[in-house]
């Protein structure tokens, strides 16, 4: 089968190549899946560079995210289990672990409602308890992770302030529902939030971007607000100043949904009929912005890495270069 292999650690464009390897066995308790669609997560780029928390041994197949067919022919979504990534034409995966793909979604919409999704509804509901009618701030709202919190928030009755990096992602950013967006790249993104809220500032903050975010993030937050801390995808982790949080009244909270699949799973299956139910209401629909080929894989991530992307770029074995299916 063909699947990408990185040999050594650098940016995926120039350490991703496509090769001819032998199709995975899987060990005990995994089972072998057919890849109809995989979704470009920030962390494949972050694993290419050796900067990710998980570190697989090289060589190693990245792609975190399917949605995969099993041998009898179900649809599923699954994590591959690393060093077989989903970036191939065959991925292994823990059978325990697998979802079933919601019938209201393609094979590229079912793979991005799988990562993004479920920490977007464990950030704003598990974690920060968002109430209809509060406000919620999304960074990086047109980005895969953002967009997702988007919509789940105006699933959830919230007002959705988005921001974003430059006039096409603010097009797409109000596209995705936000009430009001705000161009980081031509306003004054804590100035615009305090107009939009009247001065009081956002109920809850939610996070992937870190760095001067993260100080935005502190400046709007209202009382008793809540920041959820998602990522670090600007490359700098800010330090918090305890005392601020002191002052203000608001909380900071971490989440890392990962560790639900081994801490909570049940919470994880729950997580996931309820997306269900919401993808099959039409109330959350992953937007993808792009469908690639196999061979188109490493160049995509890269420009994910980059972050010139908007919503979920997917890459499609079953897809030629033409376009055709």
């Amino acid at each position: 089968m063909q699947a990408w292999q990185v040999h050594e650690n650098g940016e995926p464009s120039e350490v991703m190549r496509l090769e001819d390897v032998g199709t995975p066995t899987p060990g005990d308790g995994q089972v072998l899946l057919k890849v109809r669609a995989a979704n470009i997560n920030f962390p494949d780029a972050l694993m290419c560079r050796g900067q990710y928390q998980v570190r697989p041994p090289l060589p190693f197949t990245p792609g975190v995210e399917i949605c995969g067919e099993t041998e009898d022919g179900r649809r599923v979504l699954a994590t591959p289990a690393l060093p077989h990534g989903g970036f191939a034409e065959f991925a292994v995966a823990d059978a325990a672990a697998l979802l079933p793909a919601p019938d209201a979604l393609d094979d590229a919409e079912a793979a991005a409602l799988h990562i993004g999704y479920q920490t977007g509804w464990f950030g704003l509901h598990r974690r920060a308890r968002l109430e209809a009618g509060e406000t919620l701030l999304v960074h990086a709202a047109a980005g895969g992770v953002g967009s997702a919190a988007v919509q789940l928030g105006k699933a959830a009755g919230a007002r959705v302030i988005g921001v974003v990096g430059g006039a096409a992602k603010a097009a797409v950013a109000r596209e995705l529902g936000c009430d009001v967006v705000v161009d980081r790249n031509a306003e004054d993104v804590v100035a615009a939030v305090k107009e939009a809220t009247g001065g009081r500032g956002a109920d809850v903050v939610y996070d992937p971007v870190g760095g001067a975010a993260y100080a935005q993030s502190a400046k709007v937050v209202a009382f008793e607000g809540r920041i959820v801390v998602v990522g670090f995808a600007s490359g700098t982790i800010p330090s918090p100043a305890l005392n601020h949080a002191l002052v203000k009244n608001y909380s900071i909270l971490g989440l890392h949904w990962g560790l639900y699949n081994t801490k909570n799973p049940k919470l994880v299956q729950h997580c996931h009929e309820r997306l269900t139910e919401l993808a099959a209401q039409g109330a959350v629909k992953p937007l993808v912005s792009e469908r690639v080929p196999l061979g188109g894989a490493a160049v995509a991530v890269q420009r994910v890495a980059d972050g010139v992307t908007t919503g979920r770029v997917t890459v499609v074995p079953g897809l030629t270069e033409g376009g055709a299916a």
